[in-house]
């Protein structure tokens, strides 16, 4: 019986999406972080009790808006800050050598 070849995940990703810092490779990456992030608002929302409409009251931002953010749409770090910021949760952000903090 032939060995079957086992691959990691990096090797996966490499031979189906393309090598790191390809664009196809690059658009995939920022994506799932955008996704993570999201995520990351609408467990923080959940875990404080608040809706999406309560937590745009906070934010200055209709509900809607605040389903884009949860779904990782129209992300910018404003706005990632502001709702963190209105919910109270301590939020850093690291860019190279620089980062900074909220609340």
């Amino acid at each position: 019986m032939d060995k079957m070849k086992l691959y990691t995940h990096e090797e996966m990703l490499d031979k189906i999406v393309g090598q790191q810092g390809s664009p196809r490779r690059d658009a995939l990456e920022a994506e799932l972080h955008s996704y993570l992030i999201g995520e990351a608002i609408k467990q923080a929302r959940k875990d404080k009790n608040l809706t999406q409409a309560q937590l745009g009251e906070l934010m200055g931002v209709k509900r809607s808006q605040v389903s884009r953010i949860e779904s990782g749409r129209n992300l910018t770090i404003g706005t990632v800050a502001r709702a963190f910021k209105a919910m109270g949760i301590p939020a850093a952000f690291s860019f190279g050598n620089s980062s900074f903090s909220l609340c």
